[in-house]
């Protein structure tokens, strides 16, 4: 029997969890992102979202505003030095605050190690490990003035191994498994907490059509999934419900953790992504 899936996001009643604090979640249009920001806005966060595209972007505050939540689309591309500094500055300028930080933006095309060109490996680099570097960098001067904060880094088991084709992918979460480890220790004291996050498998449509393109249609994902510790695959809502507890205080004295929800995939021996 798999494991149950999670509470409802959107039917669960609005709650102060999270209240009055200021979140940046960048990759918050879609997946495990979306999920994020809807039941963090929902928990009383002001929710600034950020990706590459507009437009997915502004659906997605509109319906949290739709929602009675509060949040807003800052354009921008973690890839980009000069974009992560302006996120964070927008946020200041917009709430005067930054309580949470939460580096989800990722890409993960495939390459094995032959493959793999260093103009491939400097664009998975800058997304996946340079961008929530700079994040973390911009963001933690502004905890520092308010008392503290958390950074959530959204790591993948692949940070602890990796596929044979994605060895690029692979080294950029195992880096920021150290890079959240390296902002633990250095900033614990100042109650500054940074954690890393492994989701899991999410089969969400990106996911789809990665797989589609390795030739795996729905019969192959659900042979895989029924091999799994838990019975199924990790859902967006497993991972922000997660995301929710480690942004409140009620996760203050959690920090250099490692949080996986998959449901006990770290414990399988079937393909991850």
């Amino acid at each position: 029997m798999p494991v149950p899936l999670p509470p409802s996001i959107t039917d669960r009643p609005r709650g102060t969890r999270v209240a009055g604090m200021v979140v940046i979640l960048t990759g918050g249009t879609a997946g495990i992102g979306r999920a994020a920001a809807e039941l963090l806005a929902r928990e009383g966060a002001r929710v600034v979202i950020s990706s590459r595209t507009s437009a997915t972007g502004e659906d997605t505050a509109a319906a949290i505003h739709a929602a009675g939540g509060e949040a807003r689309y800052i354009q921008s591309d973690v890839s980009r030095e000069a974009d992560c500094v302006r996120l964070v500055q927008d946020t200041i300028r917009a709430y005067g605050r930054l309580d949470v930080l939460i580096n989800n933006a990722a890409i993960y095309p495939r390459a094995t190690l032959a493959e793999t060109t260093v103009a491939f490996w400097r664009e998975i680099m800058a997304s996946n490990l340079e961008g929530p570097f700079v994040l973390c960098r911009e963001a933690v001067p502004h905890m520092l003035e308010i008392g503290g904060g958390s950074i959530i880094n959204v790591g993948s088991a692949n940070g602890f191994g990796g596929e044979p084709n994605l060895v690029a992918y692979s080294v950029a979460k195992g880096g920021l498994l150290t890079l959240t480890r390296n902002i633990a220790g250095a900033f614990g004291r100042d109650n500054i907490r940074a954690n890393y996050l492994n989701p899991g498998w999410n089969i969400t449509d990106t996911e789809k059509i990665v797989q589609a393109r390795e030739g795996h249609d729905a019969a192959w994902l659900a042979e895989v999934e029924s091999h799994l510790p838990g019975g199924r695959f990790s859902v967006p809502a497993d991972a922000a419900h997660a995301m929710l507890w480690l942004a409140s205080d009620e996760a203050i004295f959690v920090n250099g953790a490692i949080i996986n929800t998959d449901g006990g995939g770290m414990l399988s021996n079937a393909r991850r992504r």
